[in-house]
């Protein structure tokens, strides 16, 4: 008898997967919540971005619209008026002096009022003063409103160079002196219930009066007197 032989069979073993990796590849309930979820972690951030930029230029809409509506302007200041009852420069390095000046200042805001604080005033002569300062009253400048004060400035000696004394007595001996009146100190602005921050003001007019040695009394005004105002 011829013996019939089976074919072999072949076996394939496929290598078996531990445990370990089984569980690895398996993805768990919560990977899987995770994967079908949208991350929204960047959402509250872009709100609150977004807000606070629609926050930011709604505020500078709004500081800008009152800003043109209620733009101060600086006041004005001119003077009109000089007296001098006593002006001694014959005993340097001292000199004595007693002025009146009558400076008139105008506010050209429509609808912004001006409140002065702590203001002081005196005469200088070539960039020296040659009086005490003087304390002003506040001032309170309604709106599109003028104002005039009349400080007297001197009444006491003070300390001067042998420039200005002799320019003094040249000046007198010719008729006509330059001086210059300073008024500084600190304002602020008032629109409705708004009020500014107080600024610093300096105010210098620069004045030609007709003046001859030994004269008292009311001297005449050369000339536009100029009053610079800086802020």
């Amino acid at each position: 008898m011829t013996e019939v032989h089976s074919p072999d069979k072949t076996h394939h073993h496929l290598p078996k997967m531990t445990e370990e990796e089984d569980h690895k590849k398996t993805p768990t309930k919560k990977e899987r919540y995770m994967a079908s979820s949208p991350v929204h972690t960047s959402g509250p951030y872009r709100s609150i971005c977004t807000c606070l930029s629609i926050f930011l230029l709604l505020a500078g809409v709004i500081a800008l619209t009152l800003w043109l509506v209620y733009r101060p302007h600086k006041p004005q200041f001119t003077v009109v008026g000089a007296a001098v009852y006593d002006l001694n420069a014959t005993s340097p390095p001292l000199i004595s002096t007693n002025m009146q000046f009558t400076l008139v200042t105008h506010n050209p805001n429509r609808r912004v009022s001006i409140y002065y604080d702590r203001l002081y005033a005196f005469v200088s002569y070539k960039n020296q003063a040659i009086t005490p300062q003087v304390a002003l009253p506040s001032l309170v400048h309604e709106h599109r409103s003028t104002v005039a004060v009349s400080p007297v400035l001197g009444g006491g000696a003070v300390p001067a160079s042998l420039e200005v004394v002799n320019g003094l007595t040249m000046d007198e001996a010719y008729g006509v002196v330059g001086l210059r009146v300073v008024v500084m100190g600190r304002l602020r602005w008032k629109a409705g219930a708004i009020r500014t921050a107080h600024y610093g003001v300096y105010v210098k007019c620069d004045v030609l009066v007709g003046l001859k040695r030994g004269f008292v009394g009311q001297v005449p005004l050369l000339g536009n007197p100029s009053c610079q105002v800086d802020i």
